[in-house]
């Protein structure tokens, strides 16, 4: 049975009209008599997305329940058994609930597409996870539900959803995304107009690649030497000379003219006796190539001419930069001809530029080649130290930890002018090998390409491009040895790290439940005492007496109760059940609805607020319950006749919430939070704010709360003239 096809309609931020394009794909392709259902949609209460899917057959979901609440997932069972011709699936980075049969949907896919079905999906750019950093960077969000790039690009067609800023914009305030009393909240941070130009700028440079990649596929799929000039790739050719540096500013200058162009400094190593080993020079070159927004790279071979064409063409170079011969005349009669010549009349389709060097060496050149024949053992020291500065570069970044590992193949791969390389790993179950990072065109994923290298039991390093000699198999050998040595030292650090981290959670939840415990044990103490005095004294006690028992059972009672409450919410927020819910929020009824939270209690807080304070940035339920904690901890651990004291503050951009008890400051060695504290710290973090706590002058603590003010949008300019790509109908939406 023949794979699946898999078409992924990617979008740069939500609300662009990703699932909306899916479905009215799936219609049109309904419309065609296509056998097509809706395996998983998610319209986000939008009436046309919901409405675009009419007609389409909705394949059921599967009800769950993980931690006491209720989830729905795809069905795969039942997908599988009603075997469409294509089935929708949204949101391809989304991670399943725990019990499902897989940990993410995109695996749920896989499955789809190994049983012959085509799936159409949806994802975002901030999803794919070598961008989850740049786009948290960018937006401040971190996204937890990422898809490896690898899913992504097996896609057999990628079609970007695209919509400019101000339009996306003009949706959000039209409520065509989120709700009403969403809307502020999220123009003022993840949609605002830098962010989402950002965003559309990765997108559209993630998919530049990805034609790019398709185009070098059919180019070598067909035979296709010469060069297409769909972008301009510059390469210019170094030696290691002073006067280079003339040469590669040329060459910057002239992609400087063509925007989207690539510069690539090459410079051969070679033992011909012409190149001697100037270190300190190249790596003054390779800072100024870095400085003019180029690369630098070096690679083996023994002919300079003909190492420089092929890497060219393995790039697709347009354009060839080198600096003219210093040879006189005479000397190149003698010596044949130069290699800026040979490479200006074998370069074909490249346009090759010869930059005039300084005449003042044009003699000391000339001495220099005449004493070539007693330099060539040198020239093969050269090589030699020049691969030793390579190996240690290399070594360098793997044992500081330094650079990723696809960065890291890349260098191998430049460095021994390979078009590909894989790092492949032997699973456990004997699965057949896995890909753990690659660089290149059209890595190999299994053993039988034209470099295969064994470096562990495990490990192979596969290369395809061209066969290696003796002495580079050597060193790609040795460059193996300690990538593959990075990563078994990169492992074991993730694995102590996290077996550390794991230790350090259970003395601290060990920590904090033999403290609940505590309480607990305590306030049940208390209540059994009142229930004791009252079945004691019976009739005998006075009205006002019985009363004082039944308020201390009951205030007993009710700590126990937000113990177990406090427990439980702590619970759902680990295992993410607790979901934020950011907007503006006036921070006076927040207060308020804590205080009436505490009950009787919150008589004796001492309110310290202005009353012009600006509304903060935050779930109103989370915050409310975070000063509800804060302010019962705080009670618990105060004297009966010291009230604690709450503090609100308005600075610049900030609120900042102060909690200030008489309380006992913990001693050194006992210094666990209570559960209060804990839940509280982690629902702030959860909203992406800060807690803090401090020791006050005169004993007792403070827990400092700050929160972002809302900032009041200046109005909105009249909306300029656009053009939105996007599908017609989805311009509506």
């Amino acid at each position: 049975m023949a794979r699946g096809q898999l078409r992924v309609y990617l979008g740069a931020a939500p609300g662009v009209g990703k699932t909306y394009a899916m479905l009215a794909e799936g219609q049109r392709r309904r419309s065609r008599g296509t056998d097509v259902v809706v395996a998983l949609l998610e319209s986000h209460g939008r009436q046309l997305t919901a409405a675009m899917a009419e007609g389409l057959e909705l394949v059921p979901r599967r009800s769950m329940s993980y931690r006491g609440a209720a989830f729905t997932e795809m069905d795969v069972d039942a997908v599988l058994a009603r075997h469409p011709q294509i089935a929708l699936v949204d949101e391809l980075a989304h991670t399943d609930v725990p019990g499902c049969r897989n940990r993410k949907r995109w695996q749920d896919v896989d499955e789809l597409l190994d049983a012959g079905i085509d799936v159409i999906t949806t994802l975002n750019i901030q999803h794919l996870e070598s961008l989850s950093d740049v786009a948290k960077q960018v937006t401040g969000v971190e996204q937890h539900e990422t898809l490896p790039d690898e899913v992504a690009r097996r896609a057999d067609q990628i079609e970007l959803v695209d919509m400019t800023p101000e339009a996306l914009r003009r949706r959000m305030v039209h409520g065509n995304v989120y709700p009403a009393d969403r809307i502020e909240a999220a123009l003022s941070h993840f949609f605002r107009p830098g962010n989402l130009t950002a965003l559309r700028e990765l997108a559209l440079l993630w998919l530049a690649d990805r034609v790019e990649e398709g185009l070098q596929r059919y180019r070598a799929e067909h035979g296709i030497a010469a060069p297409w000039e769909t972008r301009e790739r510059i390469v210019v050719g170094i030696v290691g000379e002073r006067d280079d540096e003339a040469v590669i500013r040329r060459a910057a200058r002239i992609a400087a003219r063509t925007p989207g162009s690539d510069l690539l400094a090459v410079h051969v190593y070679c033992d011909d006796g012409l190149t001697a080993d100037h270190a300190q020079t190249l790596d003054a070159q390779r800072a100024l190539v870095a400085s003019l927004g180029g690369s630098f790279q070096q690679v083996p071979g023994d002919d300079v001419a003909d190492t420089l064409l092929r890497f060219a063409y393995a790039e697709n170079a347009t354009q060839m930069v080198l600096g003219a011969s210093r040879r006189s005349r005479l000397l190149t009669l003698l010596a044949g001809k130069s290699t800026p010549t040979r490479l200006a009349r074998r370069a074909e389709h490249i346009d090759v530029h010869l930059v005039s060097r300084d005449g003042s060496s044009r003699r000391e050149s000339a001495l220099a080649w005449l004493l070539a024949a007693l330099r060539s053992r040198r020239g093969r020291a050269g090589r030699a130290s020049a691969e030793a500065a390579a190996l240690s570069r290399l070594a360098a970044s793997v044992l500081g930890g330094r650079g990723d590992l696809p960065a890291l193949l890349e260098e191998i791969r430049e460095m021994f002018g390979l078009a590909a390389v894989s790092l492949l790993e032997r699973r456990p179950d004997d699965a057949g090998p896995c890909v753990v990072a690659s660089a290149g065109e059209r890595p190999p994923e299994e053993p039988g390409a034209d470099v295969e290298l064994p470096v562990s039991e495990t490990f192979t390093l596969a290369g395809r491009g061209r066969m290696l000699g003796a002495d580079d198999t050597r060193v790609l050998s040795v460059c193996a040895v300690q990538v593959v040595a990075g990563i078994t030292c990169r492992r074991q650090d993730e694995q102590d790290a996290h077996a550390a981290q794991h230790e350090a959670d259970l003395r601290s939840r060990s920590a904090l439940f033999a403290a609940t415990s505590q309480q607990a044990r305590e306030q049940l103490a208390a209540a059994q005492a009142a229930l004791a005095g009252l079945a004691d004294n019976g009739a005998a006690a006075t009205p006002g007496d019985r009363a004082a028992l039944v308020a201390a059972a009951r205030r007993a009672v009710d700590r126990i109760g937000r113990l177990v409450t406090d427990l439980s919410d702590l619970s759902r927020l680990h295992a993410g059940a607790l979901e934020t819910y950011i907007r503006p929020v006036d921070l006076d009824d927040v207060v308020a609805a804590a205080l009436d939270d505490l009950g009787p209690g919150g008589q004796r807080i001492t309110l310290s607020t202005s009353g012009d304070l600006p509304d903060v940035i935050a779930d109103a339920e989370f915050l409310t319950r975070i000063l509800a904690s804060l302010m019962a901890d705080a009670l618990h651990r105060s004297p009966a006749d010291v009230a604690p004291v709450l503090t609100a503050v308005g600075l610049a951009r900030h609120v900042e919430i102060r909690i200030a008890d008489q309380g006992p400051v913990p001693q050194q060695g006992n210094d666990t939070d209570s559960l209060a504290l804990r839940l509280a710290r982690d629902l702030t973090e959860a909203m992406g704010d800060t807690l803090r706590c401090e020791e006050t002058r005169s004993g007792g603590r403070t827990v400092i709360l700050t929160l972002p003010t809302a900032v009041r949008r200046p109005p909105a300019p009249p909306p300029s003239i656009s053009v939105v790509l996007a599908p017609k109908s989805a311009d509506a939406l």
